[in-house]
C-alpha cells in the first residue's frame, strides 16, 4: 500500500533556552521589636500568604494571632498594625530564625537547609538587653536556631533561656487550639 505523501517541513531553528535558576529564596521580614521587649518569639520563615500580604502569620488558619489575642486580651480582628502594636505594648518582639531560604510552598519541612541564611541575632540580642527568654513557634524554629545561630552568638547572649511552644501552623493539626493555647500560656510568666 502506497504511503501518503507528506509535506516537506522546514528544519526547526535551534532555540536557546535560559537555564532554569531553580527556586528562588524567600526573604523574611525585619523584626518587630521595641527596645524594652522581654520575650522574643521566633518562627522559621514567612509562608506564601504572609509574604504576599507582607505580614507575619497572615495565613487565615494559623492560630498565632488568635492565641496571642486571647493571652494578651485584645481583639484578633484588629488591623495588622494594631495587633503588632499590642505585641510591643506587652513587651513581645517577633522575628524569624531565617533571613532567607528556599522553601517551595509554606511547610517548614520543605525548607532546603543548605539555602538558609539566618538573621543577625548577635546584634539583635545585644541591642535588646531587657529580653528574658527566646520562645520558638514550633520545633523547626528551635532546631534551626540551635544549629545555625547559637554557635555564632557571643557568650553574653547565648545563655538566654528558651521555650519551645507548639507550632501555630495549621499543618500541626494533631494538637487542637485549646491545647496550643494552654501551652502558650507560659509566655505570661515571662511577661509579668
Amino acid at each position: 500500500m502506497p504511503q501518503p505523501i507528506r509535506a516537506a517541513t522546514r528544519p526547526r531553528k535551534a532555540t536557546t533556552q535560559k537555564a532554569d535558576p531553580g527556586p528562588q529564596p524567600s526573604v523574611g521580614f525585619p523584626p518587630i521589636a521595641c527596645r524594652d521587649a522581654r520575650v522574643l518569639l521566633l518562627g522559621t520563615l514567612p509562608g506564601i500568604a504572609s509574604l504576599a500580604r507582607k505580614q507575619y502569620y497572615a495565613q487565615p488558619q494559623n492560630s498565632f494571632w488568635p492565641i496571642l489575642a486571647t493571652l494578651l486580651g485584645f481583639d484578633p480582628a484588629l488591623s495588622y498594625a494594631q495587633r503588632v502594636g499590642q505585641l510591643s505594648i506587652h513587651g513581645i518582639a517577633l522575628w524569624d530564625v531565617c533571613r532567607s531560604g528556599v522553601r517551595p510552598g509554606s511547610l517548614d519541612s520543605a525548607l532546603q537547609r543548605a539555602s538558609i541564611q539566618p538573621n543577625d541575632f548577635a546584634s539583635f540580642l545585644c541591642s535588646h538587653p531587657a529580653l528574658r527568654v527566646v520562645a520558638f513557634n514550633g520545633r523547626t524554629a528551635e532546631s534551626l536556631f540551635r544549629s545555625l545561630v547559637v554557635p555564632a552568638l557571643p557568650a553574653s547572649v547565648a545563655t538566654l533561656p528558651t521555650l519551645t511552644l507548639p507550632s501555630t501552623s495549621p499543618a500541626y493539626a494533631s494538637m487542637r487550639f485549646a491545647e496550643k493555647l494552654a501551652r502558650w500560656r507560659v509566655l505570661l510568666d515571662w511577661l509579668a
